[in-house]
């Protein structure tokens, strides 16, 4: 029997999916609008700008975008033909890797402010220390119960 939400579950659960629905799509655009980039194409490029050598297994890069591979690959492969990133398969190194260029390195710099920028004016400034503290915490929660439900799924 299904366990109907309560009204305070319900206001939780319409908050997350308002923000769901919303700021990838506000990130979107701002992110196009100035720098060329999608969210997430953003998100892999930042993502191998913070490892040493500015490299990533594509299995690990996917994990971390949070992504299956089958994005991941289909949007470095788009990376690739801008000149930002390439596939590395170098023999010694397991699996196939995502390279950040130079060319890549200057488009993550180059975008970074309005971004943060973005972040700060969609989400952070409305809250206070304490708050931006215990969205963190919460966040960090439901991630971590995202990703053990769905390896018990299987997803």
């Amino acid at each position: 029997m299904t366990q109907w939400l309560d009204p305070v579950e319900q206001r939780a659960w319409q908050a997350i999916v308002a923000l769901m629905a919303r700021i990838p799509g506000a990130l979107d655009t701002r992110l196009q609008r100035e720098s060329g980039l999608t969210h997430f194409e953003f998100r892999v490029l930042s993502l191998l700008s913070e490892e040493a050598g500015h490299r990533l297994q594509l299995s690990d890069l996917a994990h971390k975008a949070n992504a299956s591979l089958s994005r991941l690959s289909h949007v470095v492969s788009k990376l690739e033909r801008l000149g930002w990133a390439r596939r590395d398969s170098t023999a010694g190194r397991r699996g196939v890797h995502a390279v950040l260029t130079d060319a890549g390195f200057e488009k993550v710099l180059e975008a970074t402010p309005g971004y943060v920028d973005a972040v700060r004016r969609l989400v952070l400034d409305c809250l206070d220390a304490e708050q931006t503290a215990q969205l963190a915490e919460l966040g960090e929660t439901l991630s971590d119960r995202l990703n053990r439900v769905l390896a018990e799924d299987g997803d």
